[in-house]
Protein backbone atom coordinates (compact mmCIF):
# COMPACT_ATOMS: atom_id res chain seq x y z
CA UNK A 1 0.00 0.00 0.00
CA UNK A 2 1.28 3.45 -0.89
CA UNK A 3 2.33 5.56 2.12
CA UNK A 4 0.30 8.43 0.64
CA UNK A 5 -2.91 6.55 1.39
CA UNK A 6 -2.23 7.09 5.10
CA UNK A 7 -4.55 9.88 6.39
CA UNK A 8 -1.81 11.16 8.72
CA UNK A 9 0.50 11.69 5.73
CA UNK A 10 -2.21 13.71 3.99
CA UNK A 11 -2.64 15.84 7.13
CA UNK A 12 1.12 16.47 7.32
CA UNK A 13 1.08 17.57 3.67
CA UNK A 14 -1.75 20.04 4.29
CA UNK A 15 -0.13 21.36 7.47
CA UNK A 16 3.13 21.90 5.63
CA UNK A 17 1.55 24.33 3.17
CA UNK A 18 2.24 28.05 3.67
CA UNK A 19 -1.37 28.87 2.83
CA UNK A 20 -4.31 28.35 5.17
CA UNK A 21 -6.63 25.40 4.56
CA UNK A 22 -10.00 24.84 6.21
CA UNK A 23 -12.82 22.38 5.56
CA UNK A 24 -16.45 23.23 6.37
CA UNK A 25 -19.56 21.01 6.33
CA UNK A 26 -22.87 21.95 4.73
CA UNK A 27 -23.87 23.93 7.85
CA UNK A 28 -20.61 25.92 7.46
CA UNK A 29 -19.13 24.41 10.62
CA UNK A 30 -15.35 24.02 10.56
CA UNK A 31 -14.16 20.40 10.64
CA UNK A 32 -10.50 20.87 9.62
CA UNK A 33 -8.04 23.71 10.32
CA UNK A 34 -4.43 23.64 9.11
CA UNK A 35 -1.26 25.04 10.65
CA UNK A 36 -1.24 27.70 7.92
CA UNK A 37 -4.78 28.75 8.90
CA UNK A 38 -3.63 29.16 12.51
CA UNK A 39 -0.73 31.39 11.48
CA UNK A 40 -2.75 33.61 9.13
CA UNK A 41 -5.81 34.11 11.35
CA UNK A 42 -4.42 33.77 14.87
CA UNK A 43 -7.09 31.17 15.71
CA UNK A 44 -5.92 27.74 16.89
CA UNK A 45 -7.71 24.47 16.11
CA UNK A 46 -9.25 24.38 19.56
CA UNK A 47 -10.76 27.83 18.89
CA UNK A 48 -12.53 26.88 15.67
CA UNK A 49 -13.19 23.15 15.21
CA UNK A 50 -16.93 22.55 15.51
CA UNK A 51 -17.77 26.26 15.29
CA UNK A 52 -19.53 28.08 12.46
CA UNK A 53 -17.39 30.32 10.29
CA UNK A 54 -19.74 33.17 11.28
CA UNK A 55 -18.67 32.95 14.94
CA UNK A 56 -16.13 35.77 14.58
CA UNK A 57 -14.08 33.47 12.32
CA UNK A 58 -13.53 34.02 8.58
CA UNK A 59 -15.95 36.95 8.52
CA UNK A 60 -15.54 38.22 4.99
CA UNK A 61 -15.51 41.83 3.84
CA UNK A 62 -14.80 43.00 0.33
CA UNK A 63 -13.21 46.36 -0.46
CA UNK A 64 -16.54 48.21 -0.49
CA UNK A 65 -18.61 46.82 2.36
CA UNK A 66 -18.75 44.36 5.22
CA UNK A 67 -20.44 41.22 3.96
CA UNK A 68 -20.24 39.35 7.30
CA UNK A 69 -21.15 35.90 5.96
CA UNK A 70 -24.10 36.92 3.80
CA UNK A 71 -25.13 34.90 0.76
CA UNK A 72 -22.47 36.76 -1.23
CA UNK A 73 -19.48 35.53 0.77
CA UNK A 74 -17.20 33.04 -1.06
CA UNK A 75 -18.25 30.06 1.09
CA UNK A 76 -21.99 30.69 0.68
CA UNK A 77 -21.59 31.32 -3.04
CA UNK A 78 -19.61 28.10 -3.53
CA UNK A 79 -22.26 26.12 -1.62
CA UNK A 80 -25.12 27.74 -3.56
CA UNK A 81 -23.59 27.46 -7.04
CA UNK A 82 -21.64 24.22 -6.42
CA UNK A 83 -18.59 25.60 -8.18
CA UNK A 84 -15.26 27.12 -7.05
CA UNK A 85 -15.29 30.78 -6.04
CA UNK A 86 -12.23 33.09 -5.90
CA UNK A 87 -12.10 36.41 -4.04
CA UNK A 88 -9.88 39.00 -2.40
CA UNK A 89 -11.48 39.59 1.00
CA UNK A 90 -10.72 40.82 4.49
CA UNK A 91 -10.99 38.42 7.43
CA UNK A 92 -11.14 39.18 11.13
CA UNK A 93 -7.83 38.25 12.81
CA UNK A 94 -8.03 36.98 16.39
CA UNK A 95 -6.06 40.01 17.60
CA UNK A 96 -8.84 42.27 16.31
CA UNK A 97 -7.60 43.78 13.05
CA UNK A 98 -8.77 43.10 9.52
CA UNK A 99 -6.29 41.34 7.27
CA UNK A 100 -6.51 40.90 3.52
CA UNK A 101 -6.49 37.40 2.05
CA UNK A 102 -6.71 35.79 -1.36
CA UNK A 103 -9.20 32.97 -0.95
CA UNK A 104 -10.63 30.05 -2.90
CA UNK A 105 -13.81 28.24 -1.78
CA UNK A 106 -14.03 24.86 -3.53
CA UNK A 107 -16.99 22.44 -3.29
CA UNK A 108 -16.12 19.08 -1.70
CA UNK A 109 -17.92 15.98 -2.97
CA UNK A 110 -18.06 12.38 -1.83
CA UNK A 111 -17.36 9.38 -4.09
CA UNK A 112 -20.96 9.49 -5.34
CA UNK A 113 -20.64 13.13 -6.44
CA UNK A 114 -22.85 14.54 -3.67
CA UNK A 115 -21.84 17.88 -2.16
CA UNK A 116 -20.69 17.36 1.45
CA UNK A 117 -18.86 20.59 2.26
CA UNK A 118 -16.36 23.26 1.22
CA UNK A 119 -12.58 23.39 1.14
CA UNK A 120 -11.30 26.92 1.63
CA UNK A 121 -7.74 28.07 1.04
CA UNK A 122 -6.46 31.53 1.87
CA UNK A 123 -3.19 33.39 1.62
CA UNK A 124 -2.44 36.11 4.14
CA UNK A 125 -0.87 39.57 3.86
CA UNK A 126 2.73 38.33 3.89
CA UNK A 127 2.05 35.87 1.09
CA UNK A 128 0.41 38.63 -0.93
CA UNK A 129 2.77 41.51 -0.41
CA UNK A 130 5.76 39.99 1.34
CA UNK A 131 7.40 41.16 4.59
CA UNK A 132 9.21 44.48 4.77
CA UNK A 133 12.95 43.68 4.70
CA UNK A 134 13.86 47.32 5.37
CA UNK A 135 11.70 47.76 8.49
CA UNK A 136 14.62 47.30 10.90
CA UNK A 137 16.77 49.79 8.99
CA UNK A 138 13.93 52.35 8.99
CA UNK A 139 13.39 51.88 12.71
CA UNK A 140 17.10 52.33 13.41
CA UNK A 141 16.98 55.60 11.46
CA UNK A 142 14.05 56.88 13.51
CA UNK A 143 11.55 56.71 10.62
CA UNK A 144 8.95 54.45 12.26
CA UNK A 145 6.41 55.08 15.00
CA UNK A 146 7.29 53.13 18.15
CA UNK A 147 3.69 52.14 18.97
CA UNK A 148 2.34 51.06 15.59
CA UNK A 149 5.44 50.34 13.53
CA UNK A 150 4.08 52.61 10.79
CA UNK A 151 6.10 55.37 9.11
CA UNK A 152 6.14 58.46 11.32
CA UNK A 153 5.43 62.08 10.43
CA UNK A 154 8.95 62.72 9.10
CA UNK A 155 8.75 59.73 6.78
CA UNK A 156 5.27 60.63 5.55
CA UNK A 157 6.35 64.19 4.78
CA UNK A 158 9.18 62.80 2.65
CA UNK A 159 6.69 60.65 0.71
CA UNK A 160 4.40 63.64 0.19
CA UNK A 161 7.23 65.84 -1.11
CA UNK A 162 8.23 63.14 -3.56
CA UNK A 163 4.67 62.71 -4.83
CA UNK A 164 4.16 66.47 -5.11
CA UNK A 165 7.29 66.69 -7.24
CA UNK A 166 6.06 63.89 -9.51
CA UNK A 167 2.62 65.50 -9.68
CA UNK A 168 4.16 68.82 -10.75
CA UNK A 169 6.14 67.18 -13.55
CA UNK A 170 3.83 64.41 -14.78
CA UNK A 171 0.39 65.31 -13.29
CA UNK A 172 0.04 61.86 -11.72
CA UNK A 173 -2.75 62.44 -9.23
CA UNK A 174 -2.74 61.22 -5.62
CA UNK A 175 -4.92 61.63 -2.56
CA UNK A 176 -4.36 62.27 1.13
CA UNK A 177 -6.69 61.01 3.85
CA UNK A 178 -6.46 62.15 7.46
CA UNK A 179 -7.96 59.84 10.07
CA UNK A 180 -8.46 61.09 13.62
CA UNK A 181 -9.31 59.24 16.83
CA UNK A 182 -11.14 62.05 18.68
CA UNK A 183 -11.72 60.14 21.93
CA UNK A 184 -8.24 58.65 22.27
CA UNK A 185 -7.46 60.53 25.50
CA UNK A 186 -10.74 59.40 27.06
CA UNK A 187 -9.99 55.81 26.02
CA UNK A 188 -6.52 56.01 27.60
CA UNK A 189 -7.88 57.52 30.81
CA UNK A 190 -10.47 54.74 31.16
CA UNK A 191 -8.52 51.66 30.03
CA UNK A 192 -4.87 52.61 30.48
CA UNK A 193 -1.76 52.82 28.30
CA UNK A 194 -1.43 49.10 27.54
CA UNK A 195 -4.97 48.86 26.13
CA UNK A 196 -4.40 52.07 24.18
CA UNK A 197 -1.23 50.72 22.57
CA UNK A 198 -3.04 47.50 21.69
CA UNK A 199 -6.02 49.20 20.04
CA UNK A 200 -3.76 51.60 18.11
CA UNK A 201 -1.74 48.65 16.81
CA UNK A 202 -4.94 46.90 15.69
CA UNK A 203 -6.16 50.09 14.01
CA UNK A 204 -2.80 50.56 12.25
CA UNK A 205 -2.82 46.98 10.92
CA UNK A 206 -6.40 47.38 9.72
CA UNK A 207 -5.55 50.58 7.85
CA UNK A 208 -2.48 49.02 6.27
CA UNK A 209 -4.46 45.97 5.17
CA UNK A 210 -7.33 48.05 3.77
CA UNK A 211 -5.39 50.03 1.16
CA UNK A 212 -3.26 48.86 -1.75
CA UNK A 213 0.42 47.92 -1.26
CA UNK A 214 1.37 50.99 -3.35
CA UNK A 215 -0.32 53.32 -0.84
CA UNK A 216 1.30 54.67 2.34
CA UNK A 217 -0.14 54.58 5.85
CA UNK A 218 1.59 56.47 8.66
CA UNK A 219 1.15 57.75 12.21
CA UNK A 220 0.90 61.51 11.85
CA UNK A 221 0.42 62.56 15.47
CA UNK A 222 -0.79 61.18 18.79
CA UNK A 223 -4.40 60.83 17.62
CA UNK A 224 -4.07 61.01 13.83
CA UNK A 225 -3.07 58.74 10.97
CA UNK A 226 -2.31 59.78 7.41
CA UNK A 227 -2.99 57.68 4.32
CA UNK A 228 -1.38 58.63 0.99
CA UNK A 229 -3.24 57.14 -1.98
CA UNK A 230 -1.14 56.66 -5.09
CA UNK A 231 -2.81 57.48 -8.44
CA UNK A 232 -6.06 58.44 -6.73
CA UNK A 233 -8.55 60.73 -8.46
CA UNK A 234 -11.42 62.75 -7.00
CA UNK A 235 -14.14 60.27 -7.94
CA UNK A 236 -12.40 57.43 -6.07
CA UNK A 237 -11.70 59.36 -2.87
CA UNK A 238 -15.15 59.03 -1.31
CA UNK A 239 -15.29 55.29 -2.06
CA UNK A 240 -11.92 54.70 -0.39
CA UNK A 241 -12.88 56.78 2.66
CA UNK A 242 -16.06 54.76 3.08
CA UNK A 243 -14.11 51.51 2.75
CA UNK A 244 -11.73 52.65 5.49
CA UNK A 245 -14.65 53.56 7.77
CA UNK A 246 -16.21 50.13 7.19
CA UNK A 247 -13.00 48.31 8.02
CA UNK A 248 -12.04 50.38 11.08
CA UNK A 249 -15.53 49.93 12.54
CA UNK A 250 -14.67 46.27 13.15
CA UNK A 251 -11.15 46.85 14.54
CA UNK A 252 -11.47 45.67 18.14
CA UNK A 253 -9.53 44.19 21.05
CA UNK A 254 -10.67 41.94 23.89
CA UNK A 255 -9.91 43.59 27.22
CA UNK A 256 -10.86 41.89 30.48
CA UNK A 257 -13.91 40.29 28.91
CA UNK A 258 -14.97 43.47 27.11
CA UNK A 259 -14.72 44.12 23.37
CA UNK A 260 -13.23 47.58 22.84
CA UNK A 261 -13.16 49.72 19.70
CA UNK A 262 -12.43 53.30 18.69
CA UNK A 263 -14.57 55.86 16.89
CA UNK A 264 -12.74 57.58 14.06
CA UNK A 265 -13.27 60.71 11.96
CA UNK A 266 -12.02 60.82 8.40
CA UNK A 267 -11.48 63.45 5.75
CA UNK A 268 -9.45 63.73 2.60
CA UNK A 269 -8.48 65.64 -0.50
CA UNK A 270 -6.59 65.17 -3.75
CA UNK A 271 -3.53 67.06 -4.94
CA UNK A 272 -4.29 70.09 -7.11
CA UNK A 273 -2.17 72.34 -9.30
CA UNK A 274 -0.21 74.84 -7.22
CA UNK A 275 -0.35 72.73 -4.06
CA UNK A 276 2.41 72.91 -1.48
CA UNK A 277 2.92 70.42 1.30
CA UNK A 278 1.30 72.86 3.74
CA UNK A 279 -1.80 73.57 1.60
CA UNK A 280 -2.39 69.88 0.86
CA UNK A 281 -2.16 68.86 4.51
CA UNK A 282 -4.30 71.79 5.62
CA UNK A 283 -7.15 70.75 3.32
CA UNK A 284 -6.97 67.12 4.39
CA UNK A 285 -7.11 68.01 8.09
CA UNK A 286 -9.79 70.67 7.62
CA UNK A 287 -11.99 67.98 6.07
CA UNK A 288 -12.14 66.03 9.35
CA UNK A 289 -15.24 67.52 11.09
CA UNK A 290 -18.43 65.71 10.10
CA UNK A 291 -16.58 63.11 8.03
CA UNK A 292 -16.83 65.40 5.03
CA UNK A 293 -14.48 64.99 2.09
CA UNK A 294 -13.29 68.37 0.85
CA UNK A 295 -12.28 68.74 -2.78
CA UNK A 296 -11.69 72.48 -3.42
CA UNK A 297 -12.67 74.12 -6.65
CA UNK A 298 -9.70 74.07 -9.02
CA UNK A 299 -10.33 77.55 -10.42
CA UNK A 300 -10.62 79.03 -6.94
CA UNK A 301 -7.38 77.41 -5.85
CA UNK A 302 -5.57 78.59 -8.98
CA UNK A 303 -6.79 82.14 -8.33
CA UNK A 304 -5.61 81.96 -4.72
CA UNK A 305 -2.18 80.71 -5.80
CA UNK A 306 -1.91 83.46 -8.41
CA UNK A 307 -2.90 86.10 -5.87
CA UNK A 308 -0.34 84.77 -3.40
CA UNK A 309 2.42 84.99 -6.00
CA UNK A 310 1.53 88.60 -6.74
CA UNK A 311 1.66 89.53 -3.08
CA UNK A 312 5.09 87.99 -2.61
CA UNK A 313 6.60 89.41 -5.79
Amino acid sequence: MSPFSDPDICRHILDGLQIGVSVLDLQKKIVFWSDGAEKITGYSRIDVIGHSCADNILQHCNQHSCEMCTDRCPISSALHDAKPMEAITFIHHKSGHRTQVHTWAIPLRDKHGSLIGIIQTFEGEFALGGPGPNDRDLRDRGCLDDTTGLPNEVMMQAHLRELLGTFGELQISFGVICLQVPDLNKFRARYGQVATRSILLVLARTLKNTVWPTDFVGRWSEDRFLIILSSCREDALHVICQRILNMTASATIQWWGEELSLTVSIGGTVALAGDSLASLLQRAQQALPGNQIVVPDRDALAAAVSSSKKLTS
